[in-house]
């Protein structure tokens, strides 16, 4: 069975539980996904699925990728092609709909995405830098300043932490809760948020770490008691001599 599902972030909203409490979720537009190629462990040493989500014109599209597509029975090239490993791959065919009755709600997933890109930034924004002096004539406030040392060690250690290009990178938000799912109209709702901004494409899979919640079972009410009265004795009083 497949353990995952592409997708596309709509957004933020919150919902309100029956007790009230108010809980963000993200909503994200998850399948139907198309079967492009089954990779088996006799063909290709694995078992895998390669899914395909979105649309796109067939003008855009390569004569390589087209051909995949026409293998695949498709009527529309497809924008967002992904790998997702499975632990068998007997029940799933060629052109097979992936939706998202593999998820239900309660369940746990690993989410992952490209984070919003925010170009050439410094190192106070980008590594939380604490800054320089702001007061008293100081010239250097968010700048890196010496780096190097002097004679020892003369030269700057790989992996320092410099201004550069920040965001737009892969990032995987784990143990993402399942709040609710529309399965009429492809949509699921999970807690808090999720990498990237809106129309960001998402790989959603089952948590790795962390499995569905187990339903509690009603506890038993505890049997009525009724209240003792205890009487206090009271203590004679003691009268005190006159001397």
């Amino acid at each position: 069975m497949i353990n995952g599902i592409l997708g596309k972030k709509i957004g933020m909203t919150q919902i309100f539980k029956e007790t009230g409490e108010v809980i963000p979720v993200t909503a994200i537009e998850a399948g139907p996904c198309f079967v492009l190629q089954v990779k088996t462990v006799k063909s290709d040493g694995y078992n895998a699925v390669q899914l395909g989500f979105g649309t796109k014109r067939e003008t855009i599209v390569n004569k390589a990728d087209m051909g995949r597509f026409k293998k695949a029975k498709l009527k529309q090239p497809v924008r967002f092609v992904k790998e997702i490993r499975a632990d068998s791959v007997e029940d799933i065919k060629l052109s097979d709909n992936i939706t998202l009755d593999i998820f239900t709600a309660g369940d746990y997933v690993d989410i992952i995405g490209t984070s919003i890109g925010k170009g050439f930034q410094g190192g106070v924004k980008r590594w939380h830098w604490e800054g320089g002096p702001k007061t008293h004539g100081s010239m250097s406030h968010r700048r890196p300043g010496s780096i190097g040392s002097s004679t020892s060690p003369s030269r700057v250690f790989k992996g320092h932490h410099l201004p550069g290009h920040m965001g737009n990178k892969r990032v995987t938000v784990q143990n993402v809760e399942v709040v609710d799912i529309d399965k009429e109209n492809n949509i699921m709702l999970v807690k808090g948020a999720v990498c990237g901004a809106k129309g960001n494409y998402l790989i959603i899979k089952k948590a790795l770490k962390k499995k569905k919640r187990k339903e509690q079972k009603p506890q038993a009410p505890a049997p009525e008691t009724k209240d003792k009265k205890f009487k206090v004795e009271k203590k004679p009083k003691v009268e005190k001599k006159k001397s």
